[in-house]
């Protein structure tokens, strides 16, 4: 992972965390991350939920979508149970981008919800 990739996901990691923390998340429970990839082949996709999958992550099925262009984009989610911590989510973000690398496809960042 070069300088300026690895600086774009630390800036990501910070600011979703510092935003749910000012919206009033609950920081003494676990968040439902979902590290979300993707790519137009989907054959390379399936391939890169399969090789998470025997890492042992929580694969979700891939889906089908469609961009606002009219192109077909096929996309998967690993899901993970974490705390709300800076160092956790982003070794966790940097593990998801390195396997999309690897794999071909695209790492499109994670995302959570806000928790009571």
């Amino acid at each position: 992972m070069n300088d300026e990739e690895l600086q774009h996901w630390r800036e990501h990691t910070e600011a979703l965390i510092n935003e749910l923390i000012e919206d009033g998340t609950n920081e003494e429970v676990h968040h439902t991350i979902e590290h979300h990839f993707a790519s137009t082949d989907f054959e390379l996709l399936e391939k890169a939920a399969v090789t998470a999958f025997k890492m042992g992550f929580d694969v979700e099925e891939p889906e089908e979508a469609e961009l606002e262009t009219g192109e077909k984009i096929f996309a998967f989610d690993i899901i993970t149970e974490q705390a709300l911590d800076f160092d956790i989510i982003f070794d966790e973000a940097k593990t998801m981008y390195q396997l999309a690398k690897q794999c071909n496809v695209d790492y499109d960042g994670w995302g959570t919800y806000f928790e009571e």
